[in-house]
């Protein structure tokens, strides 16, 4: 009988956004490209990963949301507010800037 070659098992991890955002280019980057791609769940759950890389508590403190609401506003099921999306981009160090498209 002949012998089946298996092929060795592969081990993997979850990628988790987060863990690659350190510098502010990161957030920058990061912000930018959810913006190209112009899905409002996308933008939303971009900010949340930066978020969650800077520690949901101080962004709550700084965006003067409690932290509660912070994680509410960011789960992805919520849509949350424009309001406190600035608040957060804010307390993130980012902001919005509008440039003409090319038509």
């Amino acid at each position: 009988m002949a012998k089946i070659k298996t092929t060795p098992k592969i081990k993997t991890t979850p990628w988790n956004p987060a863990d690659n955002i350190e510098t502010p280019e990161d957030v920058v980057n990061y912000i930018e490209a959810a913006l190209e791609d112009g899905d409002p769940d996308t933008i939303i759950a971009t900010i949340g990963w930066i978020a969650r890389s800077r520690g949901m508590a101080q962004i709550a403190r700084e965006a003067h949301v409690s932290r509660a609401s912070l994680y509410k506003s960011l789960n992805g099921v919520s849509k949350p507010e424009f309001g406190t999306i600035l608040k957060v981009m804010n307390a993130l160090g980012v902001r919005l800037r509008v440039e003409a498209m090319a038509r």
